[in-house]
Order: structure tokens, then sequence, then C-alpha cells
């Protein structure tokens, strides 16, 4: 596969193809290996990417956009084959970690975030949930499915619900560089308030994952809440952004993962030690570093809503945050 992973020619190249199509499985599995025999032929992932698209392979919706400017694919309903990609990534026994911090009264919120993603979260392959908490005691004990198991890591507690939030990036970052190097292969870093309604597979792997916001996914730029102020490490001035990303979820292969977070690590401190917050604190470094360093895949809204009904454009609700009174969970 020349100097490119295998595992990524499914993430980058084959769902391209798959997306835009409306073929059957067996065609469209001909067309794949036309690719793959292709892909040997080519220089760079690029331009076989733009060989691609410039085939007019149709797009499976027509309502929604399904790539970005610089030809990464957004995962809507309708624009995967889930037989295809999971006989593309069941075979190569592939270990996913998830992290997630349930802090103070957030522990509430543990038993139906695992016992929903034990229903929809990557079933059919080995799954490690990482849980951060502060009461190690209060976690749940939850049935879980073959391959899958929870390890628990005991962190100090906060009076400021940001400070929870600031830290996160810094613990997921150690947590990578001490044990998923050797663990695991892709990793989800999700939020605790929150719960799975749907399938959530392998069509949402890739080098390096985002969501778009809920809130922002038909919105122009100069509406995002991107930090405005020089003065942060966060600054993304008027004119420039591409989509805004929701905080709730990182994911990508476990070495991008771990670059996103020691970048914000380092971003976070020097914002402390100037005595500046962005705006919306750790959601604010995700977004500059996702404009500087592209996301390879993007999930839809599906896998980050808020609230029980979706819009015209989203079919299916996956994942979404669950409504609380944050005054009463918030330790500020």
């Amino acid at each position: 596969w020349r100097c490119y992973d295998s595992t990524l020619i499914t993430d980058d190249i084959m769902f391209i193809v798959l997306i835009r199509s409306k073929m059957g499985t067996m065609k469209s599995l001909l067309i794949v290996c036309m690719f793959v025999f292709v892909y040997s032929c080519v220089s760079s992932l690029n331009n076989l990417i733009s060989l691609c698209l410039c085939l007019g392979l149709a797009n499976s919706r027509k309502d929604v956009v399904t790539v970005t400017p610089w030809l990464a694919p957004i995962v809507w309903e309708g624009t995967f084959d889930m037989n295809i990609l999971d006989a593309i990534y069941k075979p190569q026994n592939i270990t996913v970690a998830n992290t997630v911090f349930a802090v103070g009264k957030y522990v509430q919120f543990l038993k139906d975030y695992l016992e929903s993603a034990e229903q929809y979260f990557m079933l059919g392959y080995r799954v490690h949930y990482y849980i951060f908490t502060d009461q190690p005691e209060a976690v749940p004990t939850v049935t879980l499915g073959a391959d899958r198991r929870i390890t628990t890591l005991k962190i100090p507690g906060s009076d400021r619900w940001q400070e929870i939030t600031l830290r996160r990036m810094e613990m997921i970052e150690n947590l990578i560089e001490t044990q998923l190097v050797s663990e695991a292969d892709y990793i989800f870093c999700l939020d605790v308030d929150t719960k799975f309604y749907g399938h959530w597979g392998a069509e949402s792997l890739s080098r390096l994952v985002a969501a778009v916001h809920f809130g922002f996914y038909s919105a122009s730029r100069e509406h995002f809440t991107y930090e405005r102020r020089p003065e942060s490490q966060a600054y993304i001035p008027y004119g420039e952004g591409d989509y805004y990303y929701g905080g709730a979820m990182i994911g990508g292969l476990v070495r991008e993962v771990y670059k996103v977070t020691k970048t914000c690590h380092l971003w976070l401190d020097m914002d402390k030690a100037n005595s500046i917050e962005a705006v919306w604190q750790e959601e604010s470094h995700l977004n500059k570093y996702f404009l500087y360093n592209k996301p390879t895949k993007l999930l839809s809204p599906e896998y980050l809503w808020h609230g029980p009904y979706a819009g015209n454009e989203v079919k299916i609700i996956r994942f979404t945050q669950v409504w609380k009174d944050a005054s009463k969970v918030r330790p500020n």
C-alpha cells in the first residue's frame, strides 16, 4: 500500500466511493477493487480521491453536503454500506478505546451512557471503556458484550466545571502516552451526559474524526462562536473557518488524537499562564486545531445531537446530549 496504512485505504478512499454511489453491494465491491488497483498506480492519496470524484459517481444524498472542500467524507444516514465496511474492518481485529469523564454529579449519567453504548456503539468490535471519575465506587455494574471491558481511572474532583473540562486534554494525552499506544487502534473521546439511540459503527472510523455541531451545521461561518480574542491561543479571526465542531466528540487513530490532546493541552496551559480562558474552553481550542489540521472524516449532527427531535436533514438520531438542569449537576 506504498506509504499509507492499509486500514486508512477504507477510510479515505473506499468510503468516498461508496457514499457517492447508488450501486448494489457486488457492483460496489467491483468498484473498490478497481480503485485499489488504480491506487497502486498513483503517487498520492489526494490524486486518487480526485479521480474518484471526477468519475461522477452518483451521490446517495441530494439534500446534504457529503464531502468537504478538502475531500473528507461527511457521514450521514444513507451514505455508507455497513456490509462492506464491516467486511474490511472486522478481519483486522481492531480495538476501539472510549474515554468518558464522570466527575461529581455527572456520575449519574454513566449508567444510561454505558447501557446505550452496549446497544449501539461499535458492535462486533473490541471496545475498551476508560472512565475517569472521582467516585470509582459509584461506577455502575453494566452487562458487557464479548470483547468489551471497562477500566476505571480515579481523578480528583473540582469546584469548577470549567476546570474539569480544561483538564481533560491533559488526562487523555497521558492515558494515550502511558497505555493506549499499545492497547488500542482507534479512540473516541465522548461526553458522559449523552446517550446512544442508534447505530454507531465502522463508518465513523478514520485517521482524524470531528463532529459537526448540531447548532451550526447549516449556519454560515460569521455565526460560528469561535474564540475571537487574539490574546487566546484558540483565536480564529473573522472570515476564517470551515465548520463549527462540537467538543463532545473527538475521534480517530490513537496517534492522531494524541497530537490533538498534546497540542490543545499546550494551548490551554499558555492561556492559563496569560490569565485567559477561551469562550468555550477546550471546544474553542479544538476548533482552532481542526481549522489548521483538517479532519479526514466529519460526522454529521446525527452523531452529536441535542434533544429528542431531529431536523429535516437528520434522518436518525444516533447520539445525543441528554437534557439536564445544569445548575443541579455543575459545581458552580
